[in-house]
């Protein structure tokens, strides 16, 4: 491939969404900087502009993957609708996102814990603060945290079914059917009822 001259300015977005079809193809051991320099065009050394290594690399795929990931949810809560019908849309959501970059959500919320980048950080708490407002304001008891149950359990319910779908153990309409039979017990729980209010009902 040709090299080409080194002064489009949006390199740094380019080599992202080149490596964004590097994790969809070979996972997260096929990227490197050298390689998307190639399927970019640049010379080798062009990426080192803005990723000084490969973890810097990881941290702004994974930044990348949280932000498009609570742009997909906050779209899906803009619309019409109940308190159910606008965490169907949430939860189908969350669960494409997860089955179409399976290997990027992995990386996302692998980069989040481990503390590297406060950059990463805040992307994942900027998605949970979104889920955090489609909750409403129900009060609490003081020392309990339902919310913060609910929203763990909502994402750990929601990759655990993508999961299946990525590993082919079910297909995507039995994945969807999971999201509906998921939603309408977590709702309606206990942990539902405190964490959300009446809303959790179908009445907020």
């Amino acid at each position: 491939m040709p090299e080409r001259p080194f002064h489009h300015g949006n390199l740094r977005a380019v080599l992202l969404d080149e490596a964004v079809q590097v994790l969809r193809e070979d996972g997260v051991d096929g990227l490197s900087l050298r390689d998307l320099a190639r399927r970019a065009g640049v010379s080798h050394g062009a990426p080192r502009s803005h990723f000084v290594d490969r973890q810097a690399l990881l941290d702004a795929l994974a930044v990348l993957g949280f932000e498009r990931l609570t742009t997909a949810v906050r779209r899906a809560l803009s619309g019409s609708g109940d308190l159910d019908e606008r965490f169907r849309r949430v939860a189908l959501a969350y669960v494409d996102f997860a089955v179409d970059d399976a290997a990027l959500m992995d990386l996302m919320f692998q980069a989040s814990t481990t503390g590297r980048s406060g950059s990463v950080r805040t992307a994942a708490e900027s998605l949970f603060a979104v889920l955090d407002g489609a909750l409403g304001t129900a009060p609490v008891e003081p020392g309990d945290d339902p919310r913060t149950t609910f929203k763990l359990l909502f994402a750990a319910t929601m990759q655990g079914i993508a999961a299946l779908v990525v590993s082919r153990r079910i297909d995507r309409p039995q994945g969807e059917w999971l999201v509906e039979a998921a939603l309408g017990t977590m709702l309606r729980s206990d942990l539902g009822t405190r964490a959300l209010g009446t809303r959790a009902l179908g009445t907020g």
